[in-house]
């Protein structure tokens, strides 16, 4: 009969197991941010968002969430342990030549693992493994005569000169790498300038030569010694 028949397709029907909702993927919180940090490391910080991380994971973005409160977290894992797979120096004991020897370091590692700088520049987040730096800084400064307060902005002026200096190393190898035919500073300067900006018209064939020739050790020093010299101010 009719009725029979729907009747009993609809048991056959209601008789089927339901395919059963499984959990999601438990993920490996290490290979999540190794993952991230191959995102940042070959493209940059831009590219790096909780879908991409997840896409590559095979997840979904929530499912990130139980481990990380947003990206900022994200970011700051992957910053973790950086500064600690570079074995600390040996400091030398004067205050003094140590400060030197620390902000040298300093520049050192990051120099070494540029990506570090994007991740940087967003403020406040950084390696926890890379506090004893800024310790030993602010630690010298005291030991070299400076307020507290002094010392706090002696650290911030050196870290100044390495992120400062470091980015302009990077820019100008991006340069150096994807040359134009357009006409960069100081390149662009010609002797039609040359009322207008003299000493930019002088030094113009040298200036390359002149920003790029020096040691950073010796110009950490000279920033060194003027911050110490304001102790007595």
């Amino acid at each position: 009969m009719p009725g029979s028949e729907k009747t009993e397709k609809q048991s056959r029907k209601t008789g089927q197991k339901k395919k059963p909702v499984g959990r999601p993927r438990r993920l490996d919180p290490d290979v999540m941010v190794a993952t991230a940090r191959r995102i940042v490391e070959e493209e940059g910080v831009d590219a790096l968002s909780m879908r991409r991380v997840a896409k590559e994971l095979g997840s979904t973005p929530m499912a990130l969430y139980h481990y990380v409160q947003d990206k900022d977290e994200l970011l700051m894992l992957t910053l973790s342990g950086t500064a600690a797979a570079f074995p600390r120096p040996e400091l030398p004991e004067d205050p003094r030549e140590r400060l030197v020897a620390v902000a040298v370091h300093l520049h050192d590692i990051i120099g070494q693992i540029p990506w570090v700088l994007d991740i940087l520049a967003l403020g406040e987040l950084t390696d926890r493994n890379a506090l004893w730096m800024v310790e030993e800084i602010i630690d010298c400064a005291l030991a070299c005569g400076l307020s507290p307060a002094r010392s706090v902005r002696a650290y911030r002026t050196i870290w100044s000169y390495v992120y400062g200096d470091l980015v302009f190393r990077r820019a100008a190898a991006r340069r150096a790498e994807q040359p134009s035919r357009r006409e960069f500073f100081p390149e662009m300067i010609t002797e039609k300038d040359a009322l207008e900006l003299p000493r930019l018209t002088e030094v113009k064939e040298h200036w390359r030569e002149y920003a790029t020739d020096y040691e950073t050790a010796a110009e950490l020093d000279a920033i060194v010694e003027g911050l110490i010299s304001r102790r007595a101010s």
